[in-house]
């Protein structure tokens, strides 16, 4: 674990292993012998899809050239699931270096070592081209010594008791704060003016590590009968929470003067475990959930719990549903759920049970969706099957055959395929830094955008 400032925990492109490859007669040979054996001899390049069966002497490799920016990092104990936090550096910016900030949830073997991690991850630099030159053709002298300098990582810790299933943040009265579910069965709700400030100023940060007390929750509420995941800040009304919990009970939160009042009275009608909630972007008052019961339920926080439920998809999925996100620009929802497919909901038809789209890519269980936050066309996904994957439903089958057989299976409106993370938890678009992804994964944190969106 780390704290305070921090270099060297993230890099410019993927870190490749080199590999032995064994030759027909088993024996093995660096790729170094290799390269020269190969010298005079042209390379084919070739799509790899995940789980085509790759031949003797062929190597995977991380093809660069589609990314615009490509980072990694790692905070030490797992940090499964994270937030963006937005900041006052302006909108839709595009000239690096860039700078985010996000915070983290750890899930540590040992409970009592768990943190809530505020970071600044920042001098994140364009992938180089082959020549050696990044995107831009405008490279000063002062943007060469920056790009030495390499990206920087800088984090202050809040003590967080138990694991974080999951984190997220809002703002509200001027205040970032974030909202962590605990796997003690209590939401908390934190205040982070204080580690921002750190992460910004080195002499605030050599004050605050210093500092032995830990910032407490300003809010805890301990009314859930168990631990959940489901948990989601209203965007059209500031300050109001949703909670869901394993016991299949949802909670609403209301913001006072200086707390919370959180009703008793619980949303019961799903028949399991809820999944994940999300508020409406565009109607303050209604909210959306999913479900282990295989059901998505669409909520009218005005109408009284037993009557909230407006409207039902009781087979949404054939397995588990495990997350959903809500379009900010169409009346559209994405699903994913163990079954491994990704659907797509016109809310104007939900009631008749079908989704606009599915899709069937991923080979293991949807982990995160989102859509992104300009294009109402575009989302991405990911999987326990180790990948990130981004979509476009714009897009139209070609009529023609396509001259490459590896792909006349992917669906069309498959982007692009993102690899090189173990075990995929989360996945957040930037809101304020167009086509950048930050995904966290048991392997750490990627911060690309891909040439593609």
């Amino acid at each position: 674990m780390f704290s305070g400032r921090v270099r060297g925990q993230t890099s410019t492109h993927a870190s490749m292993e080199e590999e032995n490859i064994e030759d027909m007669d088993g024996n093995s040979e660096s790729s170094d012998d290799q390269e020269e054996e190969m010298e005079d001899e042209q390379v084919e390049n070739k799509t790899y899809l995940p789980g085509q069966q790759m031949e003797d002497g062929e190597e995977l490799v991380c093809d660069e050239s589609a990314y615009k920016m490509y980072h990694q990092a790692s905070t030490g104990a797992p940090c499964l699931s994270f937030d963006i936090l937005k900041d006052n550096m302006g909108n839709d910016r595009e000239d690096f270096p860039l700078t985010c900030y996000m915070v983290s949830g750890t899930q540590a073997e040992r409970s009592h070592t768990n943190n809530v991690i505020v970071m600044k991850l920042s001098n994140l630099q364009a992938t180089k081209n082959k020549n050696g030159d990044d995107d831009d053709d405008d490279d000063s002298d002062e943007d060469s010594d920056s790009e030495m300098e390499g990206p920087e990582l800088e984090a202050a810790m809040i003590k967080h008791v138990g694991v974080v299933n999951r984190i997220r943040t809002t703002q509200y009265k001027e205040k970032a704060l974030a909202a962590t579910w605990s796997d003690t069965g209590k939401v908390h709700i934190w205040d982070l003016s204080r580690p921002l400030q750190a992460v910004n100023d080195p002499d605030t940060m050599a004050t605050y590590t210093r500092n032995v007390e830990s910032p407490p929750p300003v809010f805890t509420f301990s009314g859930h009968l168990t631990e959940g995941y489901a948990i989601d800040w209203s965007i059209a009304k500031p300050g109001h929470l949703a909670t869901g919990d394993c016991k299949n009970n949802i909670h609403l939160w209301k913001p006072r003067e200086n707390d919370w009042h959180v009703d008793q009275r619980p949303y019961t009608a799903h028949a399991g475990s809820v999944e994940d909630i999300q508020w409406s972007p565009n109607e303050a008052e209604v909210f959306a959930s999913c479900s282990v019961d295989k059901s998505i339920r669409i909520w009218d926080a005005r109408a009284p719990p037993n009557k909230a439920c407006m409207l039902t998809s009781e087979n949404a999925h054939s397995a588990d549903v495990n997350v959903i996100s809500w379009s900010h620009n169409e009346p559209l929802m994405v699903s994913g759920g163990d079954d491994g497919m990704i659907k797509v909901w016109d809310l104007r038809q939900f009631q008749h049970g079908k989704p606009a789209a599915s899709f069937k890519h991923h080979s293991a269980p949807i982990t995160s969706v989102e859509w992104n936050f300009k294009d109402s066309t575009v989302f991405a996904a990911s999987g326990a099957d180790n990948q990130l994957t981004l979509w476009d439903l714009a897009v139209e089958a070609d009529s023609g055959e396509s001259s490459d057989k590896t792909l006349q299976d992917v669906p069309p409106q498959l982007l692009f395929i993102h690899q090189g993370q173990k075990d995929i938890k989360e996945l957040h678009w930037h809101p304020q830094l167009p086509g950048v992804i930050i995904s966290t994964a048991e392997s750490g944190f990627n911060v690309f955008r891909t040439i593609s969106v």
